[in-house]
């Protein structure tokens, strides 16, 4: 018997979405801190060849002027999850006058990946193979959420997602409170990436960049940190500037 997306097993378990959220685990480390003054987004960017245009590789994205979000796993799934919350926060705007919560953008979009198995469109036939971190500032001030396959989602203070997620989660924990600044968060934010990373980071392999996005209540600040494989140093390029119009951030 063939179990599909939408039926539970006889034990009451979804194995494709089972199966979505293990998948997650293989995907690069994103980690997310609040603090009082904006959030801290920062992502593992892996470049595995010379050929490859990095600016290309997008992994942390702009939803609203407001909003941002980092992520793991499917990028194309991603992107799906991202346009459709791009929908939903400028039809919100454009009817209401203001820009949408956070909260109810995450909502927004973990409502279309609940959709899936819905009628007989193949495109929505399987989960999500991807998981979110939302962040943003509003009337209600700086927000951190989780998402994850199944369409669940928490806030959270701070998390970790993907391959190296289980040991940046202990990490935070130990690390994290509530009076961080801007700068310390990112500053633990890139230590615990370097601590994590799948692979070894050494003089055989190339360099690896951890992009780290603060979103503030005016402004966004642009960090990408690259980290030398041969002699373990990091070189760190910022920028600050005014949120942009709503398309993706190129780390």
């Amino acid at each position: 018997m063939i179990v599909g997306s939408t039926h539970f097993h006889r034990k009451e378990r979804l194995f494709q979405v089972e199966y979505a959220i293990e998948a997650i685990k293989l995907g690069s480390t994103a980690i997310g801190l609040k603090t009082k003054d904006g959030v801290v987004l920062a992502v593992e960017k892996r470049i595995t060849s010379p050929l490859l245009e990095p600016s290309s590789v997008e992994k942390i994205m702009e939803i609203d002027e407001h909003i941002g979000c980092a992520m793991s796993g499917l990028i194309a799934d991603a992107r799906t999850l991202v346009e459709h919350a791009r929908v939903e926060t400028q039809n919100h705007r454009f009817s209401y006058g203001e820009p949408m919560t956070v909260e109810s953008t995450t909502q927004a979009l973990c409502d279309l990946a609940l959709r899936f198995g819905e009628g007989d469109e193949e495109s929505m036939s399987r989960p999500f193979g991807v998981s979110l971190l939302i962040a943003g500032h509003d009337e209600n001030g700086t927000s951190l959420y989780y998402t994850d396959p199944s369409g669940t989602f928490w806030q959270c203070n701070a998390k970790a997602i993907g391959s190296g997620s289980e040991g940046a989660d202990s990490s935070l924990q130990e690390q994290y409170n509530k009076d961080l600044t801007l700068q310390e968060a990112e500053t633990i934010a890139l230590s615990i990436l370097k601590q994590v990373m799948e692979e070894k980071v050494n003089f055989f392999h190339q360099d690896f960049t951890v992009c780290i996005h603060s979103f503030l209540q005016n402004s966004l600040l642009s960090t990408n940190v690259i980290i030398r494989g041969d002699s373990q140093q990091c070189r760190y390029r910022s920028s600050s500037t005014d949120i942009p119009s709503i398309h993706p951030v190129r780390g």
